[in-house]
This record gives C-alpha cells, sequence and structure tokens, in this order.
C-alpha cells in the first residue's frame, strides 16, 4: 500500500514523466516499480486523468531507451565491468549468475521472454551486448517484447478500472502463461485470417519441392 501511495503521489506532481523516466531507470537495474506503475497509469487513463495513446508511446518509449542502454553498456564495458561495479546498480553477482543460466537456457529468445520473469529482465540488455548479438536482432527482440510487455499491464488498469489492482496481481503472478496464451490466440486468427494466401504459399513450396522425375531416353 505505501508503494502505491508512492506511485500515486509522483502521478499528481510530475504526470507522464513518471512513468517515461521510471522505465528508463528500471531497466538499468535502478528500483523502479514499472509494472505496477504502468497498472495504475492504466487506471488513471480509464479515470479520463491520463490519455492512453500518450501513456503507451512514453512507456514504449522509456523501455526501449532503457534497455537500450543496457545493451550497449554490455557491448563495450563487458562482464568485468558489470561484476565490478554492477553492485551500485543492484546487479549483484547472484543475479547475474541467474540470469547466466536463463540466457544459457532460453538463448537470444529470452531478450524477447525476459520482460514476463521476475528478476530478469533488468539482465537481458547486458547480456544480449555481453554475447555480442546483432543489434538488429536485438532490436527485433526487445522491441517487439517491450510492446506486448507496455500494453499488457497498461491495458490492466484501462480494461479494470478500479479492480485493476487485483487484476495485476493475478497477471503479475502469470505473465508468462498469459503472454503465452496471446501468442498462440494471435497466432490462430493470424493463421485463418490468412490461410487461403498461406494454402496457396504451402502449395507452391511443396511443388518446388517435390523431387521432378527422371526421364529415361531410349537407346
Amino acid at each position: 500500500m505505501e508503494l502505491l501511495k508512492w506511485i500515486q503521489l509522483l502521478f499528481g506532481d510530475y504526470g507522464y514523466i513518471v512513468l517515461f523516466l521510471g522505465l528508463v531507470l528500471e531497466f538499468i537495474a535502478l528500483p523502479f516499480p514499472g509494472e505496477t506503475t504502468m497498472a495504475y497509469a492504466g487506471y488513471l487513463s480509464y479515470a479520463g486523468k491520463l490519455h492512453f495513446g500518450w501513456l503507451l508511446a512514453l512507456a514504449f518509449l522509456g523501455t526501449t531507451i532503457g534497455i537500450t542502454i543496457t545493451y550497449f553498456i554490455g557491448l563495450k564495458a563487458g562482464l568485468p565491468f558489470i561484476q565490478r561495479y554492477g553492485k551500485w546498480v543492484l546487479l549483484s553477482e547472484h543475479k547475474l549468475e541467474r540470469a547466466q543460466k536463463w540466457f544459457n537456457k532460453y538463448g537470444q529468445s529470452l531478450v524477447f521472454l525476459g520482460y514476463f520473469i521476475p528478476g530478469v529482465r533488468h539482465f537481458t540488455g547486458y547480456f544480449a551486448g555481453m554475447i555480442n548479438l546483432s543489434f538488429r536482432r536485438f532490436a527485433l527482440y526487445a522491441y517487439s517484447g517491450a510492446l506486448l510487455w507496455v500494453v499488457l499491464f497498461l491495458s490492466i488498469g484501462k480494461l479494470f478500472g478500479p479492480q485493476w489492482n487485483l487484476a495485476f496481481h493475478v497477471v503479475e503472478k502469470y505473465s508468462i502463461w498469459v503472454v503465452g496464451a496471446i501468442v498462440v490466440i494471435l497466432l490462430t486468427f493470424l493463421i485463418y485470417r490468412f490461410r487461403k494466401p498461406l494454402s496457396s504459399l504451402m502449395y507452391k513450396l511443396v511443388r518446388k519441392l517435390k523431387p521432378k522425375p527422371i526421364s529415361k531416353t531410349l537407346k
């Protein structure tokens, strides 16, 4: 409850800028409750106090700028720098080891999935840089994941209104499963919506891959 009061005071004093700067700082691994703040901001949009479009744009920019900063820190400074100075931004040795295990398990896809895994999203940018992941591939995973993340948590407040806090705790607990369900639903919809072009494309690919019969010449 104290956390929520603090967030309410910040929005009362600074408005939209709270969301943008808070998310930038969170991804540098400074303590800021990004998900709670987004859900509450969505509620303020529901109440007509803030514009949902501006919230979405600023949350997306804050998230992508923050994680991109960490990517370049990891790329230029490397693991020794993070191990030496990471404690100043709450990147403890234990948390680094945990993030490294996740990276070893899921590889590059963790840059996308990491947003929904508590205690992991703060490290994915650093590790993506440290393993020299190309910026194009990093941006593809990081920015698409950021968009889904901010839409999900802003929408909690926007859709559930006064009950946002209850819905937030449920989604926060099962966020990775919620995201999986959303992805499956989207893929199912896209496959159904474009079933005819996809069917035609598959037919053409099968015809190209089908071995041609060998003609026999009579002597």
